[in-house]
């Protein structure tokens, strides 16, 4: 029986601390019990109210429950810029992750953890909205900007809100393996397989030009048909740009070139299809508007760092690596 502790406070998102607990309960709901014992705590043992006003009830305080802690997990919270000074809080952040075997925080959660001395000369992450505001705050963190959870040592950190549910069934599944992980994300009805590393952010996301930009409509169309005739000489005829001016343009509003955006935007559409269905390589290459197997695998090693096929088998688990949790 492995004790998970989850710490509520006043003004913590809700499902930031929820969604986790979750994932947790049906684990050893499905397991037929006896792998989890989810424990929601405070600071006092009373309830805490949520920063959307929701009421959290709480089992006791977390000096209450006995005996050692194997995941201790603290939510985050829009406050969390004030809350890195309450000692109050910070005192039970730090009496839990002494206890815990490890600790892992949700979205803004990562703020109080740096503020007792848990990221220092670790890698961590965080919301995308607070990722500047976390390296401004603790230099000594290396802060990844992209992954949706990270893991170093003891100490996990994730993304904003939904992101607990990927960490949690990583957690999971590193503890039971990847059977009952699948277990648990099928009733909840979300997917397993976002591994860790996957970016926060589609490419249409990551390269988004200033509001008035000619190249908005540009974008979209690629994103819409990735295996359309995306061409340097039709892309500029469609913007009326020469293509000289339109390479400029690109360089300028997105820091790439035409023709490497439109290698990421069909390695996104291939990494979904990948996803998704059991389709052969070369229908996937054909889809995502690749010219071959062999141009699917050469884009899609140099954008996502490992093949289509092992990218694939990956997406079969919760991509956490052995020996991090």
């Amino acid at each position: 029986m492995r004790t998970v502790a989850l710490l509520a406070y006043d003004g913590a998102q809700v499902l930031d601390l929820m969604g986790p607990a979750e994932v947790f309960y049906v684990a050893d709901q499905l397991a037929g019990g006896g792998i989890y014992g989810v424990h929601i705590v405070s600071a006092d043992g009373r309830d805490t109210v949520s920063a959307s006003g929701l009421r959290m009830g709480v089992a006791s305080s977390l000096d209450e429950l006995d005996g050692p802690i194997d995941t201790f997990l603290i939510p985050g919270t829009p406050h969390w810029a004030r809350l890195m000074e309450d000692e109050p809080l910070l005192a039970v952040l730090r009496s839990g992750a002494a206890r815990a075997r490890r600790v892992a925080a949700v979205c803004a959660g990562a703020f109080l953890l740096g503020s007792v001395g848990l990221l220092e000369g670790r890698r961590a992450t965080t919301h995308w909205l607070f990722l500047d505001d976390l390296a401004e705050r603790f230099p000594a963190t290396t802060v990844e900007r992209n992954p949706i959870f990270v893991g170093d040592g003891r100490v996990f950190t994730c993304a904003g809100v939904t992101a607990g549910i990927d960490l949690a069934l990583a957690l999971v599944e590193a503890d039971h393996g990847p059977d009952l992980t699948r277990q648990v994300a099928q009733f909840l009805v979300v997917f397993m397989q976002r591994p860790g590393g996957q970016t926060q952010f589609s490419v249409r996301m990551r390269t988004q030009p200033p509001a008035r930009s000619p190249l908005r409509e540009i974008l979209d169309a690629i994103v819409a048909d990735p295996a359309g005739d995306h061409r340097v000489a039709v892309l500029s005829e469609r913007a009326g740009f020469s293509e000289r001016h339109l390479a400029r343009v690109f360089l300028r509003e997105l820091g790439i070139t035409p023709t490497r955006y439109v290698e990421q935007v069909r390695v996104e559409a291939a990494r979904m299809l990948l996803e998704a269905s059991d389709a052969p390589l070369d229908t996937i290459a054909r889809r995502a508007g690749m010219s071959s197997t062999e141009a699917l695998r050469r884009s899609f090693t140099r954008e996502m760092g490992t093949t289509p096929h092992a990218y694939r088998q990956r997406f079969r688990t919760t991509g956490v690596a052995e020996g991090t949790v």
